[in-house]
């Protein structure tokens, strides 16, 4: 593991890349069990989204990503898509409820 400024080549920074990226795939990776479980104590599609803990994951991601030193607007865009998808996957397993 190497820090960003103590890259020497396009190479070195490209392999960092590729070793973040691994990790955050296994971040998502787990993050999803747990939208997997979420949907099992949800008794109809209308509950696959819920508008106040939406917004609370967003402000809580921005500002972790903000103290972390990456654009929040950045964040908040990809936690968007993150709980879209989650919302969706939700509803398609409840919609026989």
């Amino acid at each position: 593991m190497k820090k960003a400024a103590d890259c020497e080549s396009m190479e070195e920074v490209r392999a960092e890349i590729d070793r973040v990226d691994r990790a955050l795939v296994d971040l998502l990776a787990e993050r999803w069990t747990y939208v997997d479980r979420a949907w099992v104590f949800k008794r109809s599609a209308a509950e696959a989204s819920v508008p106040w803990r939406n917004r609370d994951v967003i402000e809580k991601v921005k500002a972790r990503a903000e103290i972390a030193g990456m654009p929040p607007e950045m964040a908040e865009a990809l936690w968007r898509l993150i709980i879209g998808w989650g919302i969706q996957y939700e509803e398609e397993r409840l919609k026989d409820r």
